[in-house]
């Protein structure tokens, strides 16, 4: 097992931040990969997976200061070889593959920018913004201010964008756009308000599973909620879990597939410094109940965003790995065989 030693200068800040906030576990898991750091305060990252070189893939990762926030490009070694700056406070972002844009089939990422109440859509691998200063979300609501992003590709290969926001009203918490580009403009038509919501505190992380076409998202303090990502099947919500099983914010979620219908769900304990598993395929006669199977001790201290793939990048990650934002202004890359080791030690 690769793994790397942290700095004296990052065991000493975790140290001061563990007196302040959540205390890292006694027998947590160590990072194979720490990022180099961004200026002011990492929160969510997405992968992209470069098609011809797995190892030329990247890290999408959000900085999300107000004015002086920025998108950040990482290689598997975390270094940063891309940035677009400044942004004002964005916050999530998430990436897909084969949007028609220009008459061609490109890759992208998409941020929530939350001072300017826009999604920031950024071409890959190139990292270029292109969309004309960015496209509006929430317009004509009283509660903008969107966090959370998640998207999802259709039956006719059409593109959908899912937003959260800071504050919302239950059952229609959450829109979801249909992203299209029209003579070089990309235009955002609203489809669906859904999402139940408990007005504790705030929904944020949001993930969509595309093979199986649902989407889940971290209700704080409360749970996690999973609706169909299909507009057509209806806001009817179809599972709510985990109510029981976090200290208190149930916060980043990463779906790791071990095949097209199998695989875990991992989503962050934030003040435990845990991440908690559950089965993505559900039990075998309800694959809408979604029961606890372990929990993963980390280093990453208060995880807001995590994400994670299942695809051979290089012997460091043979498996893939897990991303998670930490405080201290980096992402955590977790080789995935650690992680699979500590659920089947749990699961004996």
């Amino acid at each position: 097992m690769k793994n790397i030693f942290l700095s004296l200068s990052t065991i000493l800040l975790l140290s001061a931040c563990s007196s302040k906030l959540a205390s890292i576990p006694k027998n947590a898991l160590k990072p194979t990969i720490v990022t180099q750091k961004t200026p002011n305060d990492t929160d969510d990252p997405a992968i992209w997976v470069n098609p011809t070189n797995p190892e030329g893939s990247l890290i999408i990762g959000t900085d999300k200061q107000e004015d002086t926030g920025g998108l950040y490009a990482y290689n598997l070694k975390g270094e940063i070889v891309n940035k677009i700056v400044p942004l004002n406070r964005p916050n999530n972002v998430d990436v897909i593959y084969g949007f028609d844009y220009n008459g061609k089939k490109i890759d992208i990422a998409i941020t929530t920018e939350r001072k300017t109440n826009k999604i920031r859509i950024v071409s890959l691998p190139d990292f270029k913004l292109i969309d004309n200063g960015g496209v509006e979300v929430f317009v004509g609501e009283a509660q903008r201010d969107p966090m959370g992003i998640a998207l999802y590709k259709g039956n006719n290969e059409e593109v959908y964008v899912i937003v959260g926001r800071k504050e919302g009203t239950t059952g229609e918490y959450l829109h979801q756009y249909l992203l299209e580009e029209k003579e070089g403009k990309i235009e955002a038509k609203l489809v669906r308000k859904f999402g139940n919501y408990s007005g504790k505190k705030e929904i944020e992380a949001i993930v969509v599973d595309q093979e199986l076409g649902y989407i889940y998202y971290s209700d704080e303090t409360i749970g996690v909620r999973k609706y169909f990502a299909d507009p057509e099947k209806g806001n009817e919500e179809i599972a709510f879990f985990g109510q029981k099983d976090f200290k208190r914010d149930n916060e980043g979620i990463a779906i790791y597939k071990t095949n097209a219908t199998d695989g875990y769900i991992l989503i962050s304990d934030q003040q435990a410094n845990y991440f908690n598993v559950y089965k993505r395929e559900g039990e075998k006669d309800n694959v809408n109940e979604h029961k606890i199977i372990a929990k993963i001790p980390t280093s990453t201290i208060e995880c807001d965003g995590a994400d994670a793939i299942n695809l051979n990048f290089n012997s460091t990650f043979p498996k893939g790995f897990l991303v998670a934002m930490s405080n201290g202004n980096v992402f955590h890359l977790y080789d995935w065989q650690i992680i699979q080791q500590e659920i089947d030690r749990q699961n004996k």
